[in-house]
């Protein structure tokens, strides 16, 4: 033991160099002709591009010089990116990356397939991970680019470090915009005044589009109408919530109070109000998500918008409309609502009599804030690219920490499950389930040895913060490892644990014979964690070393994978119909590494009887991990807490000691 935790803070101590930057001639060998490599640029990371004429044409550069988020190893997923002057994406290509999914997983070529998706794109577009299912993504407003099943969170973070990057090197050589911190609404500033007023007083910007119009965008294409050309199609209307003198005159109290508490403070709250047969959502529109019609742009560039899924409700005497919403608009993704920013509405035509065959055309309407009724704060540092992650997972984040309460409270001193012994396997079974299915497969929460060295490859746990299931459940681990033990997480929160569970109760219901295993088998896996932590110290190895534990296949990627992996990770389920959970208790580096942790545990919560291993051996027989010893003493590094000696402790049919006492008339003491 002292052997390995020497080793562990030994490679907790190593920093392992990092891929060193390209060098002009490895730079140069990579750009296609009649492309070139020009000269470094004095201020960034970058180099230009020349065409075959000597002639600029755009910029190379490595992402990580520039946007060097975490990947979901730790370490930055570093792309060379090509652009040409205009913002259009000439190449994407990938130079290094080390997450698990793409390593060994699904292996690297979904992620060259999605990158090659970037080529031709502009950087004005709304670039956006979808998938091929998502409605209207032909004719939204977003340009959606095709996700990778099983690697959500892996492709979301290539795609926000190529924007990233390519943002940086476009604010500063292609739009010459100096970075400056966004306006906000000066505070106070309300006074009475009328519709008429505001639209007057710049504080309403209005966009109406008559059939003449839209037919005119729309002609010579097969998907021009006839029709009356005074007719209105759409009038728009849509102002500034975040100013005082637009909220008190547009919305109710109530209703600026429901804008509170779902807008935060960093964003800027835009009402848009509408008439007209044309729609300004959309057939498909989801509240709360991005709107596939509405655009939002300023000096150039897209802003993301979302709906805040506020329900309207207008202050009296204010014109009829037959849609309305409120959208957010993060101000430190580079909004100013101070300068000068335009609403944009996408119109759809489709073919009646076919319905596939679609067409559409922007019609932007500008909108010039008056700066005197905004102050300018001084710089605040941007929000982390990782917010979104926990954001769009609201519910699912919910329903994780309402299981983690109840699993608390079951395993409290005072539980029922205590108390009622006939309560336990039930409710034990079900919460594996949920484990196994809403943790596991759904939210692809297993917990994994890849984390532990992603965060010694990587020096800092930033890139778990784009995956809030493993973020919340280490935490939850962490805490329980001191009141408990490694049992907690091992015997209720791990997936791959909770399948080999169910195959060890399908051995039970078969009668499979059991090979009860001696206790010393159980140090293998200490052997396991040190071979893993030493691979750290050789280039390339820790990706094949941590292939030891079957959680990706077998959960992440729902045994998805190429035949050995598969053969691999049935093979251990297999081993579970003769010795139950062999791979927990032998192998699983991660377990290894909790049971190390877990000698930190401050009490000995497990009750206990002074006849417990003399002469009374029950629970130590019916103790399926071979955690209990001959003395009855129980072994916290070995424990799963499945509870199963609590519910005999406390069971006046089963304890010996409780029956010989009630024979005898007699109260049996407990340490418990």
């Amino acid at each position: 033991m002292r052997i390995l935790l020497s080793a562990l803070l030994l490679l907790l101590a190593m920093a392992l160099p990092a891929r060193a930057r390209l060098e002009r001639q490895d730079m140069a060998a990579m750009i296609t002709p009649p492309l070139q490599l020009g000269a470094r640029d004095p201020a960034l990371p970058i180099w230009t591009l020349l065409d075959g004429g000597g002639a600029f044409t755009g910029y190379v550069f490595e992402s990580r010089d520039l946007a060097p988020l975490p990947g979901f190893s730790g370490a930055p997923i570093n792309l060379l990116i090509a652009m040409d002057k205009n913002g259009t994406f000439l190449d994407v290509r990938l130079l290094e990356q080390n997450e698990p999914v793409f390593v060994s997983g699904l292996g690297p070529r979904p992620l060259l397939d999605f990158l090659r998706q970037y080529q031709g794109l502009s950087l004005g577009a709304n670039i956006k991970v979808g998938g091929a299912h998502d409605r209207d993504r032909d004719t939204s407003a977003n340009t959606m680019i095709d996700g990778v099943s099983k690697a959500t969170a892996s492709v979301r973070i290539a795609n926000e470090t190529i924007l990233a990057a390519a943002l940086r090197v476009a604010r500063d050589k292609l739009a010459g915009i100096a970075p400056k911190p966004a306006g906000r609404p000066k505070p106070g500033g309300f006074r009475p005044m009328t519709w008429d007023e505001m639209v007057a007083a710049g504080l309403i910007g209005h966009l109406r589009l008559s059939r003449t119009e839209i037919e005119r965008a729309f002609a010579g294409t097969a998907f021009a109408e006839d029709g009356d050309g005074a007719e209105v199609m759409v009038d728009l209307w849509f102002a500034d919530l975040g100013l005082a003198v637009v909220a008190g005159n547009l919305a109710t109290p109530e209703m600026m109070r429901r804008v509170g508490r779902h807008v935060e403070v960093w964003e800027e709250p835009l009402l848009v109000l509408a008439t007209g047969p044309v729609s300004i959502t959309g057939e498909g529109f989801v509240r709360n998500a991005v709107p596939d019609r509405l655009t939002l742009r300023q000096g150039g560039f897209p802003v993301s918008l979302r709906d805040a899924d506020v329900e309207l409700e207008l202050a009296p005497g204010l014109p009829a409309f037959a849609e309305g919403l409120v959208l957010r608009v993060d101000t430190r993704l580079g909004f100013d609502p101070s300068s000068p920013w335009s609403l944009g509405l996408r119109v759809v035509r489709r073919h009646s009599y076919m319905g596939s065959e679609a067409a559409a055309r922007d019609f932007p309407a500008e909108h010039r804030p008056d700066p005197d009724r905004f102050e300018r704060p001084r710089i605040e540092a941007p929000a982390p690219p990782w917010l979104s992650s926990w954001t769009g997972r609201a519910w699912e984040i919910a329903a994780l920490l309402a299981f983690l309460a109840a699993l608390t409270a079951g395993l409290s001193g005072r539980s029922p499950l205590l108390a009622r012994p006939r309560l336990l396997w039930p409710a034990r079974f079900a919460a594996l389930m949920v484990t196994l299915v809403f943790i596991g497969w759904f939210g692809q929460g297993q917990l994994s040895i890849v984390n532990l060295t992603g965060l010694i490859q990587s020096g800092g746990p930033s890139f778990l913060l784009y995956d809030p299931f493993t973020v919340i459940l280490w935490l939850y681990t962490l805490v329980s490892l001191l009141v408990w033990g490694r049992g907690t997480f091992c015997g209720w929160l791990c997936p791959f644990g909770a399948l080999q569970e169910v195959v060890g109760e399908v051995a039970h219901v078969l009668r499979v014979p059991q090979w009860r295993s001696p206790a010393r088998l159980g140090r293998l896996k200490y052997g396991v964690l040190l071979a893993v932590l030493l691979s750290l110290a050789v280039p390339g190895a820790t990706d094949r070393a941590v292939e030891v534990e079957p959680f990706k296949t077998a959960i992440t990627l729902g045994f998805q994978r190429s035949w050995p992996f598969v053969a691999y990770a049935g093979g251990l389920l297999a081993l579970g119909l003769v010795t139950y959970k062999g791979f927990c208790r032998f192998v699983c580096p991660l377990g290894a590494a909790l049971a190390v942790a877990g000698r930190l545990r401050r009490w000995d919560w497990l009750a206990r009887r002074a006849e417990c291993g003399t002469p009374c051996r029950l629970c130590e027989v019916r103790c399926r991990y071979g955690a209990i010893d001959r003395r009855g003493r129980i072994d916290y590094a070995e424990c799963f807490q499945c509870l199963d000696c609590v519910s005999i402790h406390g069971d006046a049919r089963t304890c010996v000691p409780l029956v010989l006492a009630a024979r005898r008339g007699l109260v049996p003491r407990s340490n418990g």
